[in-house]
């Protein structure tokens, strides 16, 4: 099967080259013009890669990125004018895996999207999985099972679930959740954080009120219970 991208680029001409060279390449191609249809369209296309503009017309790139962190997993790599060292720092904090300058030449685009392609399935192997009391977590499958049962999680819910995964039975900070999770900007924005907190409670444990499994270290972060908390009474 072939490896899909998702062009969103308001420039017609650089669209229909940008896919034309991608679909030499041999990838599935969709393009969009803005950034409302390229959400729309990422739902429903369901691409391995977004190439995604940020001056479009209606909604910024900026925008849409952090839209697009709540529908899907798949990484963005921006495609914009915008050269400065803020701009770029701005978009690798919201979460992007790249940031090609324009004018760009199409080997180096290619080069970008196999590297960004690579990445994003390395980190896909990764087996690791995780199981307490009633909660099952596989990464590599993206499955999360409570009492045998498979439980739907958004992508957000999902990345915050994966990343306290990831450290479990360590105190995962508040600011390295955030920071992982939406990006470095979001840092202090603790309310995020708890309500996502309270998302996942609601869907993993018994009685969200009186959590066993996503514990609060009060005034540092959170951690996922180890084998040493069964018999223990976890802080709430």
């Amino acid at each position: 099967m072939r490896e899909r991208i998702l062009v969103v680029e308001d420039d017609d001409a650089l669209s229909r080259l940008v896919r034309l060279q991608l679909e030499r390449a041999n990838y599935e191609v969709a393009t969009c013009p803005d950034g409302r249809s390229g959400i729309d369209k990422a739902r429903k296309f369901q691409p391995d890669l977004i190439l995604l503009d940020v001056l479009l017309p209606g909604m910024t790139g900026w925008d849409v990125c952090q839209r697009l962190q709540e529908i899907t997993d798949s990484p963005v790599v921006f495609l914009t004018a915008l050269g400065s060292e803020d701009h770029l720092a701005q978009g690798l904090d919201l979460g992007a895996d790249d940031y090609i300058i324009k004018p760009f030449s199409y080997k180096e685009l290619l080069a970008r999207v196999r590297a960004a392609l690579h990445r994003a399935h390395r980190s896909a192997s990764q087996k690791v999985t995780y199981s307490y009391d009633r909660l099952f977590v596989d990464l590599e499958a993206r499955s999360v099972s409570v009492n045998g049962e498979l439980v739907f999680l958004t992508p957000l819910e999902f990345k915050l679930l994966e990343t306290l995964v990831q450290d479990a039975g360590n105190i995962v900070t508040h600011k390295t959740l955030l920071r992982r999770v939406w990006g470095q900007q979001y840092e202090d924005r603790r309310q995020y954080l708890k309500l996502y907190i309270w998302y996942l409670r609601q869907k993993i444990e018994a009685d969200p009120r009186d959590p066993k499994i996503i514990l609060n270290e009060r005034g540092v972060g959170y951690r996922l219970a180890s084998s040493s908390d069964a018999d223990n009474t976890p802080p709430s």
